[in-house]
């Protein structure tokens, strides 16, 4: 306290008389009385300020507003310049930092000095605040490096909430003095814990705000119909969008929904009728034991009516009576529609397996009958017709097993590079023994690459697609064959002149079904385009249709993955060590799984173990972190829908991804979350169901585009382990944060070549069209001061102006 520091300001002299000592004592007495009540003047303000900035931080529940309060009231209360407060996450590590008083450019530089995060564990360790002078110069006595930025005066202490370290305030540049002050640390002292409990609080808030708006989300978009009753009122309370698709289609139009309850009807599935005693609403809402699956048909005089299943749970009270009825509606019309569908297809596959045996049947009750004499003619005839019968036969039980293994996921490929234009002709070949009049005109690139593929797979695909066309062509029209390259995937396209498909069958084109009557006999089976879908699929490729819908034409196009890398330098750089021919590296690639569904964890995982690689899942997207710097995956497997957040969040709060591809699997398949995963960065999306074939094909082919080198690269004195993410400058290792070794990682991938400014934001900062230039320099110029490289005579690291840097290539660093 400032009392101690007061001095005796005695006016006495000698030989004054004793009235005047006592005169002169009683008028001491009354100085430091005032000064006594300056200093409690003084401490009563602080109070009042550390009050009122105290409610101020705790008014908002916002996360990042109370933050940033609690820095700007600490500056407030200390008259600091500068405050940063750093706290620690769920995994005790202290990397959430909030700074108050700089700039945008001078905040980054800031937190990104390496020894801050040092100076927190250490004040956690002492527990005694830390006062100094001049920030810089402590870092430079201790051999540290410093910054411009810490050329200012410092109070720094550690700050805890329940009895745990919670993280730590540092004050920097004290305005109008010197140094911080015992006076600024004790206030800080009696503030930095309120703040603390404030963002504490704040915390609590937000995770629950998330997982309320988390579960509002998957009750909004839940295929089962969710509401709720009021139980005095008997009317709705809340539902969710397919609750409310249910209503809307038992109203009648012009029939408000809130007036449903009033005309609602409902019996048994067998057709009873249930009185209203009986209702199972009216049972819950009367205080009766919950109602578990019960079908029932619920219907309205003058609207439609919906078959569902019903199961419903009372919301008691804490006096025990019925507050309010959950109900779960079950729309069983898909179901039925369903069962309709299967019953029609076995009645096709019936009539399809009748009608050859009907004509086999009659040809050789002709040819047995000994009573008729057959010529030779007559004979080779009927022998033909029966041959032509079991051929047909034939093919329609092959597409119904091939139709089975798709649904199952069972369907087997062997897959291999293959030449594309090989299959392209094999194809017509055999669309054209088969009878087929259409001329087929073939266009593909000479510089197509290799595939890979199962060739008869492929041939069979773009023989039902020939087939395809050539039923909804006129007999002379030509049908096109097309391929080009388009990233690391080859499209196919067969293109036909006939009739255009309208808009409302394009989505049901790759689904089995059975033929209407309208349709002619030469149709087919309904299983071509499915069958075609599926084997497409098995390949990890895509197939779809592209049709104008008012002029003539249609183009079917599918994908298959390219062989090699077409986009691999295939000039190595000099210095580098040459492929070794001898065994290659059986190391098994490690991918983190993540669903929130068990039983997806164990079927990815079962295909994965089995295709050959290493596995790590896990359901809780809170130990997704830990498991990425415990395991370091090669590659992720994310489920878009996880509990309190959703994948594409996960992905984007997770740094320690660098360099490892991230694929979605979901599902969701609407175009638009497809594409937004993908422009955030993702590698691939994958829409459930998917068959194991494609969901290796397409993990492999992630990683084969994401792959970077692993031998060591050397240049000069400096030595990068890619495996071991170490790097030694003259034999001595260099210490370097995750975020610099991924920017000298990419830079010595390329050694040689100019990598731009986007590309390093992209690879290293998973940064999209708005990224900032100057952090690259920043962590550039860092980088060689580590290297000790001169950025006028660079040996390392070079810049290549308004482009972004080069690295020397390992000859460049000797000479």
């Amino acid at each position: 306290m400032p009392f101690s520091t007061l001095q005796d300001e005695s006016t006495g002299a000698d030989g004054a008389d004793a009235d005047d000592q006592i005169s002169g004592i009683g008028g001491e007495q009354m100085e430091n009385t005032g000064a006594m009540k300056a200093e409690i003047e003084i401490l009563k303000e602080r109070l009042a300020r550390l009050g009122e900035i105290s409610l101020r931080i705790s008014e908002s529940p916002d996360l990042n507003a109370v933050r940033r309060e609690a820095v700007a009231g600490a500056c407030a209360l200390s008259g600091a310049g500068v405050g940063v407060i750093a706290i620690r996450d769920g995994s005790g590590q202290m990397r959430d930092f909030v700074a108050h008083g700089l700039g945008p450019g001078e905040e980054r530089q800031l937190l990104d000095l390496p020894h801050l995060s040092g100076l927190g564990e250490y004040l956690s360790e002492v527990a005694e605040p830390l006062r100094l002078e001049n920030l810089s110069a402590c870092f430079a006595s201790l051999g540290l490096t410093g910054h411009a930025l810490m050329e200012r005066s410092f109070l720094g202490m550690a700050v805890r909430h329940q009895d745990e370290s919670a993280g730590c305030l540092y004050l920097l540049d004290k305005q109008d003095a010197h140094e911080f002050t015992r006076e600024d640390e004790g206030i800080i002292a009696l503030y930095a814990p309120l703040a603390m409990a404030a963002i504490a609080n704040a915390r609590k808030h937000h995770a629950g705000q998330q997982a309320r708006a988390g579960l509002e989300a998957l009750i909004e978009t839940s295929p089962v119909g969710m509401m709720t009753f009021d139980a005095g009122s008997g009317t709705i309370s809340s539902s969710n969008r397919e609750a409310r698709r249910m209503a809307g289609d038992l109203c009648a139009p012009g029939r408000p929904t809130g007036e449903l309850l009033k005309a609602i009807g409902a019996h048994q599935a067998d057709g009873s009728e249930i009185a209203p005693e009986a209702d199972p609403l009216a049972r819950l809402l009367s205080g009766a034991e919950a109602v578990r699956a019960e079908e029932i048909v619920i219907e309205v005089p003058d609207g439609g009516k919906v078959t569902a299943l019903i199961d419903a749970t009372p919301v008691v009270s804490e006096s025990g009576e019925v507050a309010s009825v959950a109900v779960a509606l079950r729309d069983m019309t898909p179901l039925a529609e369903l069962k309709r569908q299967r019953t029609e297809f076995v009645n096709m596959v019936r009539h399809e397996l009748t009608a050859p045996l009907v004509s086999i049947k009659g040809c050789t009750t002709t040819a047995v009958d000994s009573s008729s004499m057959l010529s030779a003619v007559e004979s080779e005839r009927l022998f033909r017709i029966i041959d032509l019968q079991v051929d047909h036969m034939r093919r329609l039980i092959g597409d119904l097993m091939d139709s089975a293994q798709i649904e199952t996921g069972s369907l087997a490929v062997s897959i291999e590079p293959a030449e594309l234009a090989v299959m392209v002709e094999k194809a017509r070949n055999l669309f054209l023994d088969g009878g087929r009049r259409n001329p087929v005109q073939i266009g593909l690139p000479p510089d197509l690459p290799r595939v890979r593929a199962d060739r008869r797979r492929i041939v069979q695909a773009l023989v039902i697609l020939l087939n395809n066309a050539s039923r909804h062509s006129p007999d002379t029209a030509a049908i096109k064959v097309e391929a080009r390259l388009r990233g690391v995937h080859v499209e196919v396209s067969v293109v036909d002149e006939g009739p255009s498909i309208p808009g409302e069958r394009m989505p049901h084109l790759f689904r089995k079904h059975a033929r209407t009557a309208g349709e002619d006999r030469g149709a087919g089976s309904g299983l071509g385009l499915a069958i075609c879908k599926g084997l497409v699929e098995a390949h990890g490729g895509r197939i779809w249709t592209e049709s104008e819908g008012t002029g003539p034409g249609t183009r079917f196009t599918f994908t298959v993955p390219v062989a090699e890398d077409i986009h691999a330098d295939v000039r190595p750089a000099r210095g580098r060590k040459p492929p070794q021919s001898g065994p290659i590296d059986r190391r098994k690639p490690l991918v983190l799984v993540v669903d929130a569904d068990p039983h997806a964890l164990g079927y990815i995982r079962e295909i994965l173990e089995t295709a050959g690689y290493q596995t790590k899942v896990t359901g809780d997207p809170e130990k997704v972190k830990e498991l990425v710097e415990a395991h370091r995956p090669d590659l992720l497997l994310l489920d878009l829908l996880l509990p309190g957040t959703d994948g594409i969040e996960l992905m984007e709060s997770l740094p320690e991804r660098s360099g490892r591809p991230v694929i979605f699997i979901s599902i969701y398949g609407r175009e638009e979350t497809i594409a937004r995963a993908l422009e955030l960065g993702a590698a691939d999306y994958i829409v459930k169901p998917f068959s194991p074939t494609e969901l290796t094909a397409r993990i492999q082919a992630a990683l084969r585009r994401h792959a970077g080198p692993t031998e060591p690269f050397q240049a000069g004195d400096l030595v990068i382990d890619y495996e071991e993410r170490r790097v030694s400058l003259k034999g001595k290792p260099l210490r370097l944060t995750a975020t610099e070794f991924d920017l000298l990682r990419v830079l010595s991938a390329h050694a040689g070549r100019a990598v731009t400014y986007e590309q390093l934001l992209g690879s290293v900062w998973q940064m999209r069209n708005a990224g900032d230039a100057r952090v690259v320099r920043v962590f550039v110029r860092k980088l060689r001061r580590m290297l000790g490289d001169d950025a006028r005579k660079p040996k390392y690291i070079f810049t290549e102006p308004r482009v972004g840097y080069r690295m020397a290539r390992p000859d460049e660093a000797a000479e």
